[in-house]
C-alpha cells in the first residue's frame, strides 16, 4: 500500500461516511452489506488482516456469495510478506470515499481495527519513517533488550512510555522523536471527524459472543485453517511483519513446527480471540460518537439505515 499524503476529498454536499464497528464476530460485515443494499452503497474493508491475500478462513473474510453483489474495496491487496500501513490505508480509504460519493453512492467502512477506522474518519496525522533510524534502533533492541530503549523514551516522551508495552511500538516512538523532534504522543488523534461521519456500533451479549467465538474458531479448523496456514507458510508468512501475528495464524504455525497440538492451538486461538474482542469493545466504547444498536434486534438493518438516512448532510464547501 503506497500513496501520497492524504488530502480532503469531499464532494459538494457529500453524505456522511458510514462506519460499522464493534467486536469480532458481532456481524459487522453482514450489516455493512445489508446497509449497502438499502442505501446504494459500497463497502470499504477496515480489518487490517483482511488486506492479505490467502488469509481467508482465519480472518473470517467475507465470501463472494456473502457480499451479495455489493462492491467491496481493500480486500486482498497485500501479500503476507508485506507490512500493513495505517497511513497508506488512510490515503487509500479517503480516496475511495471521495470516489464512491462522487458516483452518488454511500461509502460504508466495516471492520474492527480501531486505529484504521479512526485513520479514515478522524483528523489524524502520521509522522514519516526513516529506515536507517529504524534499523539502528532495532539492532539496539536485539542486542540490549527493551529496557534501555524504554528508559530513553521515558526521558523524551513519558506519555508514550507509560502507554506502550510492545517493544516494536517503543522503537517506533523513538524513531518518530529522532525524525521529527516531537514526542510520538503529540501525533495522537483528537476525536474530530475529517469529514462528516456516522458510526454504528454493534452492542453484544458478551457471554453469547464468547460462545459464538468458540464455535467460529472450531468451524475455521473444520474448514481447513491448518491447511491455509501451511499454504501461507510456504508463501513466506513468517517473513512478514504484520500477517504472522494474526489471530490463529501464530498459534497454528506452532502446530506446523511440532511444538503445539491442533487441540492446543484451537484452545489458544479461542482465548486470544475472546481477549481481542474485549479490547475492541474497550476501544470503541471509549468513543462517545458511536451509536450502539443491539446486534440481535430483528429490526437492526432498518434502524441502522434510518440513522444513516437522517444523519445531517453538510452544506457544500
Amino acid at each position: 500500500m503506497h500513496g501520497q499524503p492524504a488530502t480532503a476529498l469531499q464532494t459538494a454536499a457529500a453524505p456522511p461516511v458510514i462506519a460499522v464497528v464493534g467486536p469480532t464476530g458481532s456481524g459487522k460485515s453482514d450489516l455493512a452489506v445489508s446497509l449497502a443494499l438499502e442505501l446504494n452503497g459500497e463497502v470499504i474493508n477496515a480489518d487490517s488482516m483482511q488486506f492479505y491475500r490467502g488469509m481467508d478462513i482465519g480472518t473470517a473474510k467475507i465470501t463472494d456469495a456473502e457480499r451479495r453483489g455489493v462492491p467491496h474495496h481493500l480486500l486482498d491487496i497485500l501479500d503476507v510478506t508485506e507490512e500493513a500501513s495505517v497511513s497508506d490505508f488512510q490515503q487509500q480509504a479517503r480516496a475511495l470515499i471521495g470516489d464512491i460519493h462522487a458516483r452518488g453512492k454511500r461509502a460504508i467502512l466495516a471492520g474492527g481495527s480501531g486505529l484504521y477506522v479512526r485513520a479514515a474518519l478522524d483528523v489524524l496525522e502520521f509522522p514519516g519513517t526513516d529506515p536507517d533510524i529504524r534499523r539502528r534502533l532495532e539492532v539496539e533492541l536485539e542486542t540490549a533488550g527493551p529496557a534501555p530503549l524504554r528508559q530513553r523514551l521515558e526521558a523524551v516522551d513519558p506519555v508514550s512510555a507509560g502507554r506502550l508495552g510492545d517493544a516494536r511500538r517503543i522503537v517506533r516512538a523513538l524513531e518518530v522523536f529522532e525524525l521529527t523532534g516531537r514526542p510520538f504522543s503529540s501525533f495522537m488523534p483528537a476525536r474530530e471527524y475529517f469529514q462528516p461521519a456516522v458510526q454504528i456500533g454493534l452492542e453484544v451479549d458478551r457471554e453469547l459472543l464468547r460462545e459464538r467465538l468458540a464455535l467460529r474458531v472450531h468451524a475455521m479448523v473444520d474448514r481447513g485453517l491448518l491447511e491455509e496456514v501451511r499454504r501461507l507458510d510456504a508463501a513466506g508468512l513468517r517473513n512478514g511483519r504484520t500477517a504472522p501475528r494474526a489471530l490463529g495464524y501464530a498459534q497454528f504455525l506452532r502446530v506446523l513446527d511440532g511444538t503445539s497440538s491442533l487441540e492446543q492451538a484451537t484452545d489458544e486461538t479461542i482465548i486470544a480471540t475472546r481477549q481481542f474482542a474485549r479490547r475492541q469493545l474497550t476501544w470503541f466504547r471509549a468513543d462517545p460518537r458511536v451509536i450502539w444498536l443491539d446486534w440481535q434486534d430483528p429490526a437492526l438493518v432498518a434502524r441502522a439505515a434510518a440513522l444513516c438516512r437522517t444523519a445531517p448532510v453538510p452544506p457544500p464547501p
